[in-house]
């Protein structure tokens, strides 16, 4: 295991990545995706990632939440991972699509309504590559954490 640089466990890190994502996701929305739709930090620099943006009811609060994710298309399915940047705790929108499972994503303008499932094993394993193939960072962020990082397959449903 790699050990995760200090300087990603500041306190300051948490508060920048919440304020960053909202102006992501308000840029997002303004622009249908051409503004926020593409990741290109670490190394989506070298290699820009496509972005969506999944909507989730906080299982205790009942309130509504959004939050951009890197995404793979996995034939007509959407592939997301809560990495979280490798911490040791799931993001918390992972329990919350646990708990509620049939949400929405927004893909550049459009926006599908899915039904989220934790791939299972067979399945992370078929993905992984791809999603390394996609965004390399994952295989760093897999090495930061104890945790088996959960791979989320969002199936399209229809309204």
């Amino acid at each position: 295991m790699n050990k995760r640089p200090k300087q990603l466990d500041s306190s300051f890190v948490p508060a920048v990545i919440k304020y960053m994502s909202k102006v992501n996701t308000w840029a997002y929305r303004k622009t249908g995706g051409r503004i926020g739709g593409t990741w290109r930090v670490g190394a989506g620099l070298r290699k820009p990632v496509p972005t969506l943006l999944l909507e989730h009811t906080g299982r205790k609060s009942g309130k509504q939440f959004t939050v951009p994710l890197l995404y793979l298309r996995d034939d007509a399915d959407i592939v997301v991972v809560a990495s979280q940047g490798g911490l040791p705790k799931n993001p918390q929108w992972y329990y919350n699509l646990v708990a509620q499972p049939d949400t929405t994503v927004q893909v550049g303008k459009d926006r599908i309504p899915v039904h989220a499932r934790l791939a299972d094993d067979a399945e992370r394993d078929r993905l992984w590559p791809k999603l390394l193939e996609l965004y390399a960072d994952f295989d760093n962020y897999q090495s930061w954490t104890e945790r088996r990082i959960p791979v989320f397959v969002l199936v399209p449903r229809t309204p």
